[in-house]
This record gives structure tokens, sequence and C-alpha cells, in this order.
């Protein structure tokens, strides 16, 4: 019974710590990606995103990949678009603060081109 109440609190441990260990908050988001949205104009499109990103309370230090496939079975996906905050309390904030943001309003403008699946927030680690 002791080793069971100590694996429970270990686990409940590890959740709440979770953060505290983690290096960064990836977002990711796969799209497809017509024909007449070229990369160069993803690119520029992404550019001014992360640019208006940048000026939300919690995106001052938000990064921004873009992915293409090079040798994988990635399906239907031509993009994965990463957004990386070095923290979740730093992702937290500017999700807070997202709506109604420069951010936004550049996201929803410049959606042509771009048929995107849901997003999926990861935690990541450096392994030393």
């Amino acid at each position: 019974m002791k080793s069971i109440m100590q694996f429970m609190f270990i686990s409940m441990l590890m959740m709440v710590a979770a953060p505290a260990w983690s290096d960064a908050a990836l977002h990711i988001i796969t799209c497809q990606q017509d024909d007449e949205l070229t990369d160069e104009k993803l690119e520029a499109f992404s550019a001014e995103w992360l640019k208006a990103a940048k000026t939300v309370k919690g995106g001052e230090n938000l990064e921004l990949r873009l992915n293409f496939p090079v040798a994988a079975k990635a399906g239907e996906i031509d993009v994965a678009i990463m957004v990386i905050a070095p923290s979740f309390a730093e992702w937290g904030a500017f999700m807070d603060n997202y709506a109604g943001s420069a951010a936004e309003d550049a996201d929803s403008n410049s959606q042509e081109g771009l048929d995107c699946a849901n997003g999926t927030l990861w935690e990541s680690f450096k392994v030393k």
C-alpha cells in the first residue's frame, strides 16, 4: 500500500512539474498548400505574422518555422508550421492576449491558399 501511495504522489508531482522542466512549447499546424501559394508568399506571410505576434504580450520571444516534407510519408501535408515559445508561461500569456491582436488580424487576413488542420501543442525539452 505504501508503494502505491508513493507512486501516485510521484506521478502527481511529475504532472505539476512538467512545465518547469520543459524547454519549450511547440504549436504545430499541418497544412495543405494551394498551387497559387508559392513558398515565397508563404514565407512572407509567416514573417508578417511573426512580426505582429511579437507585439502581443507573451509573444516577444516566439519563433516560427516552416517545415516542408522531403523524404517522408506525409500524406496530404505540404507544410507543417511550427510556432515555438520558450516556455508554457509565455505561450499561455500569448494565447491569453491573442484575441483582437495584430497577430489575429494578420492570421485572419492571410488564410488564402492554406488549408490547415487543427494545431497540436507539444512539450519539448533537450536531452543532455
